[in-house]
């Protein structure tokens, strides 16, 4: 009897610690995790919007140091023109070649270590034009810029996004990607709003100084990102069986260090766009949108300052409208509506308005339809959170700088073709020798661009979950 009760009192005993104490410890382990990731993200956030802040400070004016500097007292400058898309076709070849290699080295490394590079390389631009605007500085502005973009933008963008998927898990991470692009969007007002107000010369100054201030903040507070192998959905470089919840707790437990693989090669970034139909279809979606992003960066504000005289005011004005509408529907709207609608959905309906957008923006007949046209110009900032949330969920963990920099590297390349192809067009229907009166042809060019993207976008279908082993983090 007395056995008998002592075997009885010992199972008792046993049951909550294997059963109930377990799962409330690993519960605890997770909230605390939980609430350690949310802060390391918030740091990244920081960084995002101080080193956003400083690079779209400069965008409104620097169109007119541009023209100042090449072309003085003149509204429409080829060779201006010209630069402009030259600058950005070698940036684009530079990016396609160097935001693969520096996201896979981020998966080895670390996204801080790879991070340091290109937000210390982006102070030199702005500190040159902070000096002075006159044309032999803006000629010196115009090479570094040229070479230091290369490992610039795209890069920062890359390892953004993979230090997010490395935080969040796949439930939530559609929403993370929408909130770091609006912080993005929120530093582009703030930018954009300062350079409003801010004389030319003290834009570059500031701009520079936030420039510092972003690389210094990151390096202090932001948190090394380096994964242990986790749920992966499909594999590219698969180097085991996937492990179950219960196995990633006790790796996340263990402080061994991560297994390192060799870099990817051509085959294997070729093999990771044909491992599925909805990587292909996002590629071919991420490049005709990009085509169409580059395109307008060499284009727009060009054409407004030829059909309507437009200046700094103006263009910062315009990109108010866009920042502000940008930063709502990315921070309010996509959390909203991604468990609603699924990401494939947004993204179809991001590229459908975009597109009839930029055909009606092609045929400004007044000043006013610009500004006009802002508020649905915004719903094109769906585009590129869903497309990162649709092609991080194809990959495991390890894997995710590797993706993320190849559809940069896929970004970059159609930033090579736009300007080839759109610098000329621009400038030829802008000039007296065009074949005929349609100054924003090359930008209807653009809306027809974005309609491809949008016609391939309805074909990507949601990628299934894993219901026997799945890592989120709720």
């Amino acid at each position: 009897m007395g056995v008998e009760s002592v075997d009885n009192l010992s199972r008792k005993a046993c049951l909550p610690v294997n059963s109930l104490s377990l799962e409330t410890w690993s519960r605890g382990r997770l909230g605390v995790r939980e609430r350690e990731m949310e802060k390391e993200l918030m740091q990244l956030l920081v960084t995002v919007f101080l080193w956003g802040t400083a690079s779209f400070m400069v965008a409104p004016a620097i169109t007119d140091v541009t023209v100042s500097a090449l072309c003085p007292a003149q509204y429409q400058c080829s060779l201006a023109i010209y630069l402009t898309g030259f600058q950005q076709a070698i940036t684009g070849l530079g990016a396609v070649m160097t935001t693969p290699l520096v996201g896979n080295l981020s998966d080895k490394y670390g996204r801080k270590a790879l991070l340091t590079l290109p937000l210390a390389l982006s102070i030199f631009p702005l500190v040159i034009l902070a000096c002075s605007r006159d044309t032999d500085f803006f000629y010196a502005y115009y090479v570094v810029k040229t070479l230091t973009a290369i490992v610039g933008d795209a890069s920062v963008n890359c390892l953004s996004l993979a230090y997010v998927a490395d935080k969040v898990g796949e439930a939530k991470r559609a929403s993370a990607f929408g909130i770091l692009g609006g912080v993005s969007s929120a530093s582009f007002v703030c930018g954009t709003l300062a350079s409003r107000f801010l004389s030319t010369a003290l834009t570059f100054r500031v701009a520079a100084l936030f420039s510092m201030s972003s690389a210094m903040y990151m390096r202090i507070f932001l948190e090394e990102s380096l994964v242990v192998g986790g749920g992966v959905r499909r594999p590219m470089l698969k180097e085991r069986e996937a492990p179950c919840v219960e196995e990633i707790i006790s790796q996340n437990l263990d402080s061994s260090p991560p297994m390192f693989r060799t870099p990817p090669s051509l085959r294997d970034l070729i093999g990771l766009l044909k491992s599925s139909p909805s990587f292909s279809k996002a590629a071919i979606v991420c490049f005709f949108n990009s085509l169409a992003d580059g395109g307008l960066q060499v284009s727009v504000l060009y054409f407004l300052k030829y059909r309507f005289q437009f200046s700094k005011n103006q263009f910062a004005d315009l990109m108010l409208i866009n920042g502000v509408g940008a930063t709502l529907v990315q921070l309010l709207l996509m959390p909203v509506l991604v468990p609603v609608m699924g990401e494939e959905k947004l993204l179809s309906m991001g590229l459908f308005i975009g597109s009839i957008t930029t055909s009606v923006y092609s045929l400004s007949w007044a000043s006013w339809v610009p500004y006009a046209l802002g508020v649905c110009t915004v719903f094109g900032a769906l585009v590129r959170p869903s497309i990162s949330s649709i092609v991080s969920k194809q990959v495991g963990p390890a894997e995710q700088g590797m993706v993320q920099g190849c559809f940069s590297g896929i970004s970059s390349s159609a930033n090579i073709i736009a300007p080839l192809t759109f610098t000329p067009l621009t400038a030829l229907f802008l000039s007296e020798e065009a074949p005929f009166y349609f100054p924003g042809f090359s930008i209807m060019c653009l809306g027809v661009s974005q309609m491809i993207a949008f016609i391939q976008s309805i074909w990507i279908q949601a990628v299934p979950s894993n219901a026997n082993c799945q890592w989120q983090n709720q």
